[in-house]
Order: structure tokens, then C-alpha cells, then sequence
């Protein structure tokens, strides 16, 4: 492809985060400000990644949580309906684990024993696992533990997404709809906005309007 428009993308569970504006907005702060968002781990995990994506060649990497300014709602509207096929178009996307301190990558049994439900469990991150061609999975500490075509097998294991899916598959309803039912999102909302791109669906982001964005998503799946 292009390399001017080739690019590395994050995929990661939300912590305490740097925002698109405090990004922007870090060589104007104060000195007590700048040093507060320097020393969250949201900051370090941007530090990190694009310690990575140098290392790896890339010009470019994208992070949702500071390359969205979401006090725009027509960009974040955008940004949620354009997600799939980011991830899909990223030459690369880093997986990081944050709750795995272990050099190796988790088996199903392990994963039960992780304190906090971690990556495998989120919204989001379902369509994060099955749109990029590659993916590398770094643990708490950055040591890479793997990649998505080799650990096909183990992540079939642990999602229940088949190996085949996983290198680029056509899905079925029935089959995303049963992948997604056990994960969590933090806004209700998010359950239906985080499936869109894999049904191949787009619908505008209504905030507030809670399980109606289940139903209005429901209604786009079968008008297709």
C-alpha cells in the first residue's frame, strides 16, 4: 500500500486516559498539570506505542483515546463508524494486555485466574481482534508474547471465534451476535455502536438513548 498513509493502531481496555485535548493542549499547560498527565499510565501507554510502531517502521499510529476530540459529536459520530475499517486498513494493530504480567500468552484455564476480565471481555474489542490483518499482543510490560496467526488456535480457544474467521472469513449474525453477548462496555449504548462495523451497518451515535441502540441496530441488520 501506500506507506504515507500506512499506519500502526492501539487496541486497548481504557484506564485513566489522556484526552485529544489535553494531547493537544500539553506544551501550554502548567508545570503541575503537564507532570500529572505525564505520569498516567494512559500517557505511558502512548509513550509505549509509539516506542513500538518506530521500532516496527511506522510513520503513523492511532489511538482512540487521543486522536478522537470527542467534544466534537459529528467527529465522534464519524470516528465510531469509520472504527472497523481502521483497524481493517492498519498495517499492524498492538494489542496490549494490560493485566497480563506473564511473558507468555494466556491459555483459557490462566485467563480465568486474571483478577479483572481484561482485554477478551470488552465491547470494543471484539471487532479490534477480528478486523486487522496483524496483530501483535504485548503484555503489561511491553515484552511482545505473539502474534494473531500463530496463536489462532489458543484465541479460538478463548473467544470461541474459529481460526478461519479470525484470518478473514465472512460472519454471520447469529455467529457475531453470540460472540459479543458475554462482553462488557461501560455505556449501554456502546453493546450496539461497538457491533456496527462488523454487520456492516452505520447509524448515528445517540448518547442517552440506552437500549433503543440495540433495537435501532437490530432494524439496520435486517434492512440491509
Amino acid at each position: 500500500g501506500d506507506k504515507t498513509r500506512s499506519y500502526a493502531i492501539l487496541s486497548h481496555r481504557w484506564g485513566v486516559e489522556v484526552t485529544y485535548e489535553e494531547m493537544t493542549g500539553l506544551m501550554k499547560m502548567d508545570k503541575w498539570k503537564k507532570d500529572e498527565v505525564r505520569n498516567r499510565r494512559g500517557y505511558q501507554k502512548i509513550i509505549k506505542s509509539c516506542e513500538q510502531a518506530m521500532k516496527d517502521g511506522h510513520r503513523w499510529l492511532w489511538i482512540d483515546t487521543c486522536c478522537i476530540d470527542k467534544r466534537s459529536s459529528a467527529e465522534l459520530s464519524e470516528a465510531i463508524n469509520s472504527m472497523y475499517r481502521w483497524y481493517q486498513d492498519a498495517q499492524v494493530c498492538y494489542a496490549y494486555l494490560n493485566d497480563l504480567d506473564e511473558s507468555t500468552f494466556p491459555t483459557e484455564r490462566n485467563l480465568k485466574r486474571l483478577t479483572s476480565p481484561g482485554w477478551f471481555m470488552r465491547g470494543w474489542t471484539l471487532q479490534e481482534l477480528i478486523a486487522p490483518k496483524q496483530i501483535e499482543f504485548f503484555n503489561e510490560g511491553w515484552a511482545p508474547i505473539g502474534n494473531k496467526r500463530h496463536l489462532a488456535p489458543v484465541l479460538e480457544n478463548i473467544t470461541k471465534i474459529p481460526w478461519m474467521v479470525l484470518a478473514g472469513k465472512r460472519l454471520s449474525v447469529a455467529q457475531i451476535m453470540s460472540w459479543a453477548a458475554d462482553r462488557k462496555t461501560t455505556r449501554v449504548e456502546d453493546r450496539a455502536y461497538s457491533l456496527m462495523g462488523l454487520f456492516e451497518v452505520n447509524m448515528p451515535m445517540v448518547y442517552g438513548e440506552g437500549k433503543k441502540a440495540f433495537q435501532r441496530l437490530q432494524l439496520k441488520i435486517i434492512r440491509r
